[in-house]
């Protein structure tokens, strides 16, 4: 498989976390209003894009954890292998799976 659809199934899982996942949502969105109020000029919807753009950035980084554990105990060298796309793949998703129920109910 090509490796730009391993990216777009990752960014899709991402983005589906940081839209739909209302508990860490509510959590980013808190703490972004509490740390940062005139950061995106007192604007809620402002503030509620970018603590979702946080969730999903912290789901795709939480996600390629384990492919970079495996990479540096398989001893790869250049770009990612397809195995190490898979299981950033697979842990991305099952980042998601608390968000999914509220996509399949919701749509995009």
């Amino acid at each position: 498989m090509e490796r730009h659809f391993y990216f777009i199934g990752i960014a899709f899982f991402g983005m589906i976390n940081g839209l739909f996942n209302q508990v860490w949502l509510l959590f980013a969105l808190l703490h972004v209003q509490i740390l940062s109020p005139s950061l995106l000029f007192g604007s809620v919807s402002l503030t509620l894009m970018f603590a979702s753009l946080m969730v999903s950035t912290a789901t795709i980084i939480l996600g390629g954890i384990p492919a970079a554990l495996y990479e540096r105990y398989a001893g790869a060298k250049d770009d990612s292998n397809p195995v190490s796309l898979w299981i950033w793949l697979a842990g991305t998703g099952l980042l998601a799976l608390p968000a999914a129920g509220n996509f399949l109910e919701i749509g995009l």
